[in-house]
Order: C-alpha cells, then sequence, then structure tokens
C-alpha cells in the first residue's frame, strides 16, 4: 500500500500544496456542475433567461441538499484523520463504516421529504410565476439522484483525509467531464431543455459515486469501507462535529434565499430581471468559494492528523501554510472577477440589460473577496481539529452581519443595493476570525497535549 501524503512526516510546506492544489481543483471542476447547467440553459432560444432565473431558485435547496453530504463527510474525515494520528486504525475502521451507514440513511430520507415539500420550497425560496414550472422540472429529477449526490460528495472526504487527494479530485473531474458532455446532448440534442440539464447532472453524480466506491471498497487505503462495529456514540460523535459544516453550508443557502425573497419584493418590475442577475453573481462566488473551500477542507487532514499526534509546531506551521495559499488564490480571483466580469456574464446572456447589470453587480459583491481567506482557513481550520463550537460561532458572526444587511439595505436604498451586503460582512468577520485565532489556537494546543500526556 503506498501512500500519496505522509501526514506525520513529510514536509508542511510541500504537503500542504500537494493537498491544496487537488483539492481545489477538484473543486473548481465541481463548480462546472452548475455553471455549465445555468450556461446551457440561460442560452436555450426564447425562455432562457426566465428558465435560468428558475434553475437559480434551485441552486440553493440542491446545495442544502449536498450540505447533508457534508455533515457526515466533514464531520467524519477529521475524526478518521485523528484517530489515524494517534495509530488507533481499529476506531477509524470504526468511523468510516458508521459514516457509510449514515450517508446511507441520510440519502433515502433526503429523498423522500424533498419530493414531498419541492413545490412549497419552490415558492417559500423566491420562485415566480414565470419561472416556476422551469424550476419545478429541475427539481424533480435533481432529487431522483440524491443519493449518488451524497455518496459520491460525502465519500470523497474520506478518500482525501487518508491522503489520497489526486484520487479524490479525479473522482470529482469525472462527474463534471461527463457533465459537459451530457448537458449539451440531453438539454439541445434530446430537446429535453431543464429536465435534460438535471438528468445529466444525475448521470454525472453517479459515476463519481461509483467511482469512489470501488476505490473505498478496494485494498489501496489504509481505511477501507467495511461492515459492522456500529456505535451510537460514534455517529454521535460524527454528528456533532460536522454540525458546524453543516449548518454553515445550510445558513449560507438560506441567506441566498432571503437575498431572493427580498429581490422579489423589493423590485417591483425588475424582479426577475435582478432575480436573473443574481444567478449569475452567485454562479460566480460559487467559482471562488467552493475551491477556496476545496484548499482549505483538503488540509483539514493534515491540522486533524498532527493534533490527534500532538504535534503543535506542524498545526501551526500548516496553518501559515494554508493562509499563504488562500490569500495567493483569493487575490487572484479579486483581479478576475474585477476585469473579467464582462466575458463571465456572456457565457449566459448576451442580453444588454443583463449584460450591464450583472457585471455592475459582481464588482460590488466580490469586493470584500481577498479577507475570505482568512475566514475560510481559521473556520475550517477549527472545524479540522474537531473544535466545532468555535468554527460555529465565528461563521454565524459573518452570515449574522449579511443577513441584517440583507434585510435593512432594500428597505432604504432600494433592491439592488443588497449586493453591498457581502463584501460589507467578508471584510467585519475576517477581521473578528483573525483576532480570535490569533489569541486562542495556542491554548487549544497546549491543552490537547496536556490530554495527551495523562492518557
Amino acid at each position: 500500500m503506498k501512500l500519496e501524503n505522509n501526514l506525520g512526516t513529510d514536509p508542511i510546506k510541500k504537503l500542504v500544496i500537494r493537498l491544496a492544489i487537488p483539492a481545489m481543483l477538484a473543486q473548481f471542476v465541481n463548480v462546472l456542475y452548475s455553471i455549465v447547467d445555468r450556461m446551457y440553459i440561460g442560452n436555450i432560444p426564447e425562455i432562457g433567461e426566465t428558465a435560468l432565473a428558475g434553475v437559480g431558485i434551485c441552486g440553493p435547496i440542491v446545495t442544502m441538499i449536498s450540505a447533508f453530504a457534508s455533515w457526515i463527510g466533514v464531520g467524519g474525515a477529521p475524526l478518521l484523520s485523528i484517530r489515524l494520528g494517534e495509530k488507533n486504525t481499529r476506531e477509524a475502521r470504526q468511523v468510516l463504516a458508521n459514516c457509510f451507514v449514515l450517508l446511507l440513511g441520510m440519502a433515502a430520507a433526503i429523498t423522500v421529504l424533498a419530493l414531498f415539500l419541492k413545490e412549497h420550497l419552490l415558492w417559500w425560496f423566491g420562485a415566480t410565476k414565470a419561472n416556476f414550472s422551469y424550476a419545478e422540472t429541475y427539481m424533480t429529477v435533481y432529487v431522483l439522484g440524491t443519493v449518488f449526490n451524497i455518496l459520491a460528495l460525502g465519500l470523497n472526504q474520506f478518500i482525501i483525509c487518508q491522503g489520497f487527494a489526486k484520487i479524490g479530485m479525479a473522482s470529482v473531474v469525472l462527474g463534471a467531464v461527463c457533465n459537459i458532455v451530457l448537458d449539451p446532448v440531453f438539454i439541445f440534442g434530446f430537446n429535453m431543455g431543464v429536465a435534460g440539464a438535471a438528468l445529466a447532472t444525475v448521470i454525472s453524480q453517479m459515476a463519481s459515486c461509483a467511482f469512489a466506491l470501488i476505490f473505498l471498497f478496494s485494498k489501496r487505503v489504509p481505511v477501507p469501507i467495511n461492515f459492522g462495529g456500529y456505535s451510537f456514540a460514534v455517529c454521535r460523535r460524527v454528528l456533532t462535529v460536522g454540525f458546524t459544516p453543516f449548518l454553515i453550508i445550510v445558513f449560507d443557502n438560506v441567506l441566498i434565499i432571503a437575498q431572493n425573497v427580498v429581490l422579489q419584493r423589493f423590485g417591483g418590475n425588475e424582479a426577475d430581471i435582478l432575480l436573473t442577475c443574481n444567478t449569475i453573481v452567485q454562479s460566480l462566488m460559487l467559482m471562488i468559494t467552493m475551491p477556496l473551500g476545496g484548499i482549505t477542507g483538503g488540509t483539514q487532514t493534515i491540522l486533524g492528523f498532527n493534533y490527534g499526534a500532538g504535534d503543535s509546531h506542524r498545526v501551526l506551521q500548516a496553518e501559515k501554510q494554508i493562509v499563504k495559499v488562500c490569500l495567493i488564490f483569493t487575490t487572484v480571483m479579486f483581479v478576475l472577477a474585477q476585469a473579467g466580469c464582462g466575458l463571465f456574464v456572456q457565457i449566459f446572456t448576451r442580453e444588454p440589460l443583463y449584460l450591464s447589470m450583472s457585471q455592475q453587480f459582481i464588482r460590488i459583491y466580490t469586493l470584500g473577496v481577498i479577507p475570505l481567506a482568512i475566514q475560510y482557513a481559521f473556520v475550517d481550520g477549527y472545524t479540522g481539529m474537531g473544535i466545532a463550537k468555535m468554527a460555529l460561532l465565528l461563521s454565524f458572526i459573518r452570515k449574522g452581519i449579511y443577513l441584517a444587511l440583507v434585510a435593512l439595505l432594500p428597505v432604504f436604498f432600494g433592491a439592488s443595493m443588497i449586493f453591498w451586503a457581502e463584501p460589507v460582512s467578508d471584510v467585519s468577520a475576517a477581521i473578528i476570525t483573525g483576532i480570535t485565532f490569533a489569541m486562542t489556537i495556542r491554548k487549544i494546543l497546549e491543552r490537547r497535549k496536556a490530554e495527551l500526556r495523562f492518557r
């Protein structure tokens, strides 16, 4: 058995790069699932812009479904890393066995609930009479593939956390390539429209799921999927650690939903136009936040492993390198967003009004992108070490600021001012998170050393 990376002995700088880059690229490619769908949908003759607004309404719901995969995957992966750092293979196997069952059960429950509640959800989350039929069609097909989505995303965390970042990337790339190939075939070739886009995504997720299952049932991994050792205590621990990233994703989507609802309410005659522009803005933000989350999520295993081993020096070294990589990425994306947003918008539409408004909103929305490096690196760093309460608190501070601004700005200044909520909350939260991390991290690491000494 050959490991790609030795989390306890490889040089930290090289280790961070080797784990961060594949994870970042995997998430960047993963964004293509939604971007490609929206690109083709936006270019459907006559109905493109309206259909795009409908799919945009589905976006937060789709991501919220994926959040359940993160609840288990991001909840279990740090625990598995910590157990490997402690050289406790038996409990590491137990963690993965319990997580696999949790993923299956959660997928089944979500499929039933989502199909039952889909119409209510779409109306609650900002659908209009003009775009409801497109949103409902996309949602129905997508939900039927929930099990593949949840297993592919959740199990990928257990591939990466064992040091196989390239394999994790390959799983995501496989699905994205399938989606890119199948989208035009189903949407235009078979004239399926919005339903074709959803079906292409489901088949692509099926491919990623099969890849992850084959790898994790093989002998190539230190901890493969196995059966037995089921424990309520282990499940509770996984759900407790994963609840923080789950809530973070859920509330991210609650904020987007709130934004859609506010735009619908205060947008007047421009409501559908603003919803379409917001779909384009959120598509670009996915190209920033998902790869950024890939960097910080992919490197969590370094923090978890060395935190489990009580190696404070390597934890601090790793966090320093993670922040550097994040800052480089967010700086590059800030420049591209400000300078190249016109080209990005043209992927979705060529209508002059949509082009002008979307570019303006993107430039406003991305003003605080660079400080996001601090927020993501430290919040996900706490999560990787199992410090869930601190991660949740710092994430909620950012979201609380954002939600307050989303509620207040349109009331006093008009619907379009809602796009200023993002940069203000990003900068404010990064300052608070940076100060908090500097004040607490050494105490946390010293406490971990003391725990190991008294075992």
